[in-house]
């Protein structure tokens, strides 16, 4: 089925915000264009470093699992997690709720990469990820003082 006569009609109702905020860097998803990006990280890669901020708890003759944090607001069965890290692909991702900390595995998951127009991102920024060290570091110093 060819739908193609649909798509100027889909790109028409898309909502656009043109403003960017203080600090898109912070924010979890990004709709400023028709290539709609997420940021999500990767539960098994949580259980895989004991990330100290996994949780679990047993109901139903089940482990689940979630993130303290709340970085994704899912839990997950840890049995059908592990299973499906044996499988290609593995797991996956989960589109996070808040900004993901420096030990997670994130990354920004972009969708309708064909609507990107030539310009490119118009939101560059928020492909900034936390990472465990400062990129650059600031330092002051005080000129020395002839006593």
């Amino acid at each position: 089925m060819n739908l193609t006569h649909n798509s100027g009609w889909m790109q028409r109702r898309l909502p656009i915000v043109q403003e960017l905020p203080l600090r898109p860097q912070d924010e979890t998803e990004c709709r400023r264009c028709g290539v709609h990006c997420d940021k999500v990280v990767y539960p098994a890669a949580c259980v895989r470093r004991s990330c100290p901020f996994v949780y679990a708890y047993e109901e139903w003759g089940h482990t689940y699992i979630g993130c303290m944090q709340k970085v994704y607001d899912v839990e997950i069965d840890l049995d059908a997690l592990e299973e499906a890290q044996k499988r290609k692909g593995g797991f996956g991702a989960v589109k996070t709720v808040r900004q993901p900390l420096p030990m997670c595995k994130a990354e920004v998951s972009t969708c309708y990469e064909h609507r990107a127009d030539e310009l490119g991102c118009v939101n560059p920024e928020f492909f900034e990820l936390p990472r465990g060290k400062p990129s650059f570091r600031v330092v002051e110093q005080q000129p020395s003082d002839p006593a």
